[in-house]
């Protein structure tokens, strides 16, 4: 069984996740949400993913009920629009408990998070995609241990239920940049993903289904922001870091 999901090929992994059959492994510790371990096989392919259940999602006072499972797959659809690859492939589809996300389980150093990683010293491109990331999907809730390491080395970002509320909500522990410039290639990402928005591309039909309007509204307009900017988020009014950090 493959634990990347390049060994795999994404598409092919896109493809198991939304057709494949699913068989649970066994509840994830430490989540605040039903979040379910699951073994998914589709014709020659066999990997694990993580099945989180609208039924399971614990209510929130400031985001509509049984919607966190479409955020965790916009959130995919907006790395790929950017080209950063960050978010695990996710897609939405029925399971064992009813209609849910389901994304590909990235095998990973259990001791490794972003705190780590900022310490590396050898992750500081890929953090920075991850902060403009995050300021773009408004992450309310980007703790350390939401940044895994691969055992390739690579880093991927988790847990995005609760992004793309209208109204700005960025928690984070990643204000490290904050004020530099973005630098020539994060604004080719981020007009890539205007241009997207603006022509109606595919993925904006997705977003169009897993995001309201006024969801939208707000994430293009933190996207003009940022390309008009140019410059990392500082803090604004309001908590700014999510707790616990790790």
């Amino acid at each position: 069984m493959d634990d990347q999901p390049q060994a795999i090929g994404v598409a092919r992994v896109l493809e198991a996740l939304a057709n494949g059959t699913l068989m649970l492994e066994g509840a994830m510790p430490f989540s605040s949400n039903y979040t379910l371990l699951t073994r998914v096989e589709h014709e020659d392919v066999e990997l694990l993913a993580i099945y989180k259940p609208r039924r399971g999602e614990r209510p929130l006072w400031d985001f509509p009920k049984g919607t966190l499972y479409r955020r965790e797959a916009a959130a995919y659809v907006v790395s790929e629009c950017l080209g950063f690859g960050l978010v695990p492939p996710t897609v939405v589809r029925d399971g064992p408990y009813g209609i849910g996300m389901l994304q590909f389980f990235v095998a990973n150093d259990d001791e490794a998070h972003l705190f780590t990683m900022l310490k590396e010293g050898s992750y500081d491109e890929r953090l920075r995609q991850l902060c403009a990331f995050d300021y773009v999907i408004n992450n309310a809730d980007r703790k350390s241990g939401h940044g895994l390491k691969g055992l390739d080395g690579r880093l991927w970002a988790i847990d995005h239920g609760i992004c793309f509320h209208y109204e700005l909500k960025l928690r984070t522990v990643l204000w490290d940049f904050m004020g530099e410039p973005l630098g020539p290639e994060l604004l080719a990402a981020l007009g890539h993903l205007r241009t997207c928005l603006e022509h109606q591309h595919p993925a904006v039909q997705l977003l169009n289904d897993l995001l309201a309007k006024p969801e939208l509204r707000a994430l293009r307009r933190r996207l003009d922001h940022l390309i008009s900017s140019n410059a990392f988020p500082e803090p604004g009014p309001g908590p700014n870091v999510p707790w616990p950090p790790v």
